[in-house]
C-alpha cells in the first residue's frame, strides 16, 4: 500500500493520519496564530512587526508549509475539517503541483484523534 494521509485542519492545528505498508501515525502541527501575545512575539522573517495582518499570514504560510512537507510523498490525501483553512491548503497544493493526490475535500467539524483515524480508517480500507 502506498501512503495514504487524511488531515484534519483549522487554522490553529493540523491533525495527520498516515496509513502506509510500514504502518500508521498520527501527527500533530499546531499554528502560532490564535493567541495576540504571540502575535506580539517576533514576527515571522521578511514580515514587518506593524502589520498585524501580514504577521497572521505569515504564520499560516509557515504552518501550511510544515504540513505540505510532511504529505508531499503521499499518493492519496482526504482534507477535511471546519472553516477555510482546509482549501486554503488545497489552494497551496495546487501551486506545489500535488492537487491530483487530493481524493476529498470535505466539511467536519472539531474530531477527536480517534475520531479522525477512524474517518481515514474507513475511507482507505473499505
Amino acid at each position: 500500500m502506498k501512503r495514504k494521509v487524511g488531515l484534519w485542519i483549522d487554522h490553529t492545528k493540523a491533525v495527520i493520519f498516515s496509513l502506509s505498508e510500514d504502518g500508521a501515525e498520527v501527527k500533530r502541527f499546531t499554528a502560532e496564530t490564535t493567541n495576540r501575545d504571540r502575535l506580539s512575539s517576533k514576527a515571522p522573517e521578511g514580515i514587518s512587526e506593524d502589520q498585524p495582518e501580514e504577521r497572521l499570514s505569515g504564520y499560516l504560510n509557515n504552518f501550511y508549509d510544515e504540513v505540505i512537507s510532511y504529505i508531499r510523498t503521499a499518493e492519496s490525501i482526504l482534507i477535511f475539517g471546519p472553516g477555510d483553512a482546509k482549501k486554503e491548503l488545497m489552494n497551496r497544493l495546487e501551486v506545489e503541483k500535488l492537487h491530483g493526490n487530493i481524493v476529498g475535500l470535505e466539511t467536519a467539524e472539531t474530531m477527536t484523534d480517534n475520531q479522525i483515524v477512524t474517518k481515514v480508517r474507513q475511507r482507505f480500507l473499505k
